[in-house]
């Protein structure tokens, strides 16, 4: 059913959520998980793969640490890390490789904060044709 989750992740503690329902789900259905965290500073909005900024080490620290606790799942994973804005990189990744469910945790924002901070999942949630699993993140985790 879900060969393929896109799981989103923003190297906070509210990734605990979305990471604590797609391991099980992907044991049961044998998915393939696929990491992805979009580096969105100022150097990285700006020079993308080039960028040199300490964000960059460090969420490609956080995402092999994240892939290593899936592999010792055997879930197979991978990750990738894009560059820009959040919501734009996570579509175009969508578009180009196609997944069968995009998981995310949210930070639960209320509707008219959704319209005026432009959440990342409303975004993703109404630009693409597949299943969008949207978790919010547990108070203690935010």
């Amino acid at each position: 059913m879900y060969d393929t989750i896109l799981v989103t992740l923003d190297t906070t503690a509210t990734d605990r959520t979305i990471i604590a329902h797609i391991k099980p789900l992907a044991q049961i259905l044998h998915s393939r998980v696929v990491l992805l965290h979009v580096a969105d500073g100022w150097a990285a909005r700006r020079f993308g793969a080039d960028a040199v900024s300490p964000e960059i080490p460090h969420d490609t620290t956080y995402l092999e640490n994240v892939r290593a606790e899936f592999a010792d799942a055997n879930i197979p994973v991978e990750f990738v890390l894009a560059y820009g804005d959040p919501a734009t990189e996570i579509i175009r990744w969508v578009e180009e490789h196609g997944v069968d469910l995009i998981a995310m945790s949210t930070h639960g924002h209320k509707l008219l904060a959704d319209i005026v901070l432009g959440e990342t999942a409303v975004k993703v949630q109404h630009h693409v044709s597949v299943p969008v699993l949207l978790l919010r993140a547990s108070s203690a985790q935010e």
